[in-house]
């Protein structure tokens, strides 16, 4: 049975609040600073990626599964499934990374070499929606199921990552020559990309309720590359790896927290 057209609804909002709203949030604090300290903002990204890395885990692979055991499947098919969809996910989001050219503030160039005439600005943002589109995937999918506890679980947890996160992009944006107003205004362009990702998990599971412990399970394969091949290198550089793991290990507590209570 599809899912209802309130949970779709809701699904469009939620990742309207979490992305587009938490991003541009995020953003504001961007017209009143020149620059973050180095160390702070590496701590903010880490602590973003242990709220992600928490989230993929009780907000969408644990749900998933829950919901395959639900619909009949054994303990043992309804890992599987998850697994299969998890790895299928990483590997779509590993094949866009590959394919669409794009700059890291950080890492530098990833995808093609051939670069035409886009301009860098757009290469940035290209990096920060394929960033972003698995976050607004995963709020729509989890808003989907219907539960509180999931849907609750997970647009808190990607709304609560998206406000440093915005912040760092726009102060990035700022240190490669941009204006703070043009800054701001490209960091809340970026979390619109997140409503198109909800928009597409929802419509999903608008055509059938019975792919939503798979997509939940894809999006935890989207959002676990994010986190092991964009954030984790970028902030684990020399001189920042112990501040980062503490702030990855505070994201996750966090995350994990707050997913038992309200479940």
């Amino acid at each position: 049975m599809p899912i209802t057209a309130d949970n779709f609804s809701n699904a469009l909002i939620a990742t309207a609040v979490a992305g587009f709203g938490a991003t541009t949030i995020g953003a504001l604090p961007a017209f009143f600073l020149r620059r973050l300290n180095d160390k702070l903002n590496n701590n903010l990204l880490s602590f973003a990626a242990g709220v992600m890395l928490a989230a993929t885990i009780f907000s969408l692979l644990l749900p998933g599964i829950g919901r395959s055991k639900a619909s009949g499947a054994s303990v043992s098919s309804a890992v599987l499934q998850a697994i299969a969809f998890l790895c299928l996910g990483g590997f779509v989001l590993w094949a866009i990374n590959e394919l669409v050219p794009h700059d890291h503030f950080t890492k530098g160039h990833d995808g093609v070499t051939d670069l035409g005439k886009l301009r860098k600005i757009w290469l940035f943002v290209i990096a920060i929606a394929i960033h972003n589109f698995p976050e607004g995937l995963s709020v729509g999918v989890a808003n989907g199921t219907g539960e509180f506890g999931t849907s609750f679980g997970a647009t808190l947890g990607i709304g609560l990552q998206n406000i440093p996160e915005g912040l760092s992009v726009a102060i990035a944006l700022q240190s490669q020559g941009y204006s703070r107003r043009y800054a701001f205004g490209v960091t809340a362009l970026t979390g619109l990309v997140e409503i198109f990702g909800g928009l597409v998990g929802a419509s999903v599971l608008l055509v059938s309720a019975a792919a939503l412990p798979w997509a939940l399970a894809f999006a935890g394969g989207a959002m676990l590359f994010i986190v092991s091949d964009e954030i984790i290198p970028e902030t684990h550089r020399p001189g920042f790896e112990n501040g980062a793991t503490f702030a990855l290990f505070v994201g996750f507590a966090l995350m994990m927290f707050l997913d038992a209570v309200l479940a």
